[in-house]
């Protein structure tokens, strides 16, 4: 590693667990159903319990709310909804105070259309000062503008429908991969960097310990802007050949770093979210010796379980799949640059109900497996709002119950080509971002102690059974367990610096591997039993009357071969090499 280099394992952050907070639907100090960051503020304690280093906050700049948050208006402020920047500023200290660092969610793939860059893009017209701030074209030759077909190109939205929105008064389609209400920003203007530049450095000025990057691989895109591919049966091409770490990526994220991060005197962290991404890319981005990101959010592992026909094609996982994608990226990355280690986000399904099993029999045990699984690969865990709990999918009943820009408009555009409206809600029930969203759940009072007023999303009916107040009071719940995996991480250095080999990948229903420090002789075993009936294993040679670490049913004789695992049961063991 060149001087002045830190290697990602010696990084605060290496051993440091994140937790994410969708403010929204966190905690609602005012009555009025929206979290708000005095609720979170008041819910710190509860955070310093669980003993997690670093939060997260999706977004709670200024916005309209067409995509919850993720279509900002106003970079530097805080909406409303939310509180005041005083309000944030006694957040952020409150923090602080508790040893904890706060990560702000940075989205500039794309801002709001009513961000004051794109009304001044829009409102002066192809020649005005900030028009090239936004991608904007003319339409295709010979057809008429605004008919189906006058596109620029043939690219479709990640929220269904055609990328690019025709504006009558200019006469020209700007593009939007998302919602048309979120202009993709052109960062082939350096003046739309510089911009974003300053942006960034005002958020760390004001003490923000860096930031969570959404879609930030999306950022560079070809400038041909050429059709993509139409999959059979579907409308519109894939363009994401042509702007998913497009041609000048890496020069962008380069200039970033030494514009807004090198030299500052605070170890910053950057997490950089990019769906499509290789474990070569990744290798890149997170190469210390290129000064880019510190880690990646990669997408393979929970694209797993679907079918052809995109996310809410539902297919049963396979555990083998699972362990290919997982393993594929401990190894990559194992030499050079960091993986970051999720199942759940505020994007994801409950990963109990997708990954594990939310029966009454098996949720607790199954979530604390899941956990066990994640927290001893190698890499900074990322704990979502309420997966401590054990959390699980909603039980949506009809359309009217989602409030997910991509759930109504994949329900609307599926039930306009004659979808079975039972098979789109079956899709929605499983995979909706919804699921992720609804309210904590901090006892078993109506709302769940989220709030005193409406929840702006119905709360989950199983919270007077799964919450907070009964699991820290509780020593054998998931929360508890939780809290144990992670001071295994800032206690045992094998969990941090340790490599990775996986055992059995042809298992159908064993998860084991080992991590091995050569520096300490530290050693550990890992094995889960991902299914509901008991399975026997063979141990590797020297592991019988090996200690435990940390297991999610009590250990009530020595590990022996062959062992019998029992139903969702996660052990980890662990022994001195040398």
């Amino acid at each position: 590693m060149p001087e002045n280099v830190a290697s990602p394992a010696d990084s605060w952050w290496s051993n440091a667990v994140v937790y994410q907070i969708y403010p929204r639907s966190f905690a609602d100090s005012n009555a009025d159903g929206i979290g708000d960051l005095q609720g979170i503020t008041e819910r710190l304690d509860y955070l310093s319990e669980l003993g997690v280093d670093v939060l997260w906050l999706s977004p709670v700049y200024p916005s309209p709310h067409d995509d919850n948050g993720y279509d900002i208006s106003d970079y530097q402020n805080i909406d409303p909804l939310f509180g005041t920047l005083a309000d944030f500023d006694r957040l952020l200290a409150s923090v602080h105070e508790r040893g904890m660092k706060l990560v702000m969610d940075l989205v500039v793939n794309h801002t709001s259309d009513e961000h004051a860059w794109f009304t001044a893009s829009r409102d002066g017209g192809p020649d005005g000062p900030r028009r090239d701030w936004y991608i904007w074209r003319p339409p295709r030759e010979g057809m008429e503008p605004g008919t189906p077909g006058a596109e620029p190109n043939n690219w479709e939205s990640w929220f269904s429908g055609p990328a690019w929105t025709f504006d009558e008064t200019s006469g020209e389609y700007y593009l939007h991969t998302f919602s048309r209400k979120q202009p993709d920003l052109n960062w082939d203007n350096p003046e739309v960097r510089q911009a974003i530049h300053r942006m960034m450095r005002w958020w760390l000025e004001r003490g923000v310990d860096g930031f969570r990057m959404d879609v930030i691989n999306l950022i560079s895109k070809d400038p041909a802007l050429p059709d993509g591919i139409v999959p059979e049966g579907a409308r519109y091409g894939l363009g994401h050949p042509y702007y998913v770490c497009g041609p000048r990526i890496h020069d962008y994220i380069a200039e970033m770093h030494h514009e807004v991060f090198a030299g500052h005197p605070r170890r910053l962290l950057t997490v950089g979210e990019m769906p499509g991404v290789t474990v070569e890319e990744a290798k890149l981005f997170t190469d210390p010796t290129r000064r880019e990101l510190d880690m990646v959010f990669q997408f393979e592992h929970v694209g797993l379980d679907q079918g052809p026909g995109g996310k809410f094609d539902v297919r049963p996982l396979k555990l083998t799949d699972l362990k290919a994608s997982l393993g594929r990226w401990q190894t990559g990355l194992g030499e050079t640059g960091w993986n970051s280690l999720y199942f759940s986000n505020h994007d994801q399904p409950r990963v109990v109900s997708r990954f594990g099993d939310d029966s009454p029999a098996h949720r607790n045990r199954s979530a604390k497996l899941l956990a066990t699984v994640l927290h001893l690969h190698r890499g900074t865990p990322f704990v979502y709002q309420g997966e401590e709990l054990g959390m699980a999918n909603a039980p949506f009943t009809s359309i009217d119950d989602f409030r997910d820009i991509e759930s109504l408009n994949y329900h609307r555009e599926q039930t306009a080509l004659g979808t079975d409206p039972a098979t789109i809600l079956e899709g929605l029930r499983h995979r909706s971002r919804d699921n992720a969203r609804t309210p904590m759940q901090w006892d078993a009072t109506e709302h769940a102690g989220f709030t005193a007023g409406t929840p702006w999303i119905a709360v989950n009916p199983d919270h007077t059974d799964v919450n907070a107040k009964a699991q820290l009071a509780d020593p054998d719940s998931v929360f508890h367990y939780y809290r144990r995996l992670i001071a295994l991480r800032h206690t045992e250095p094998v969990i941090t610096h340790g490599d990775f080999r996986m055992l059995h990948p042809d298992h159908e229903q064993l998860y084991a591997f080992t991590r091995h420090d050569a520096a300490t002789g530290t050693e550990l075993l890992v094995l889960a039993n991902f299914s509901g009936a008991g399975l026997t294993v063979d141990l590797p040679h020297g592991w019988e009357h090996s200690d435990i670490l940390i297991a999610n049913i009590p250990a009530t004789a020595p590990l022996t071969s062959p062992h019998t695992l029992q139903p969702w049961e996660a052990r980890v063991h662990r022994r001195t090499t040398s």
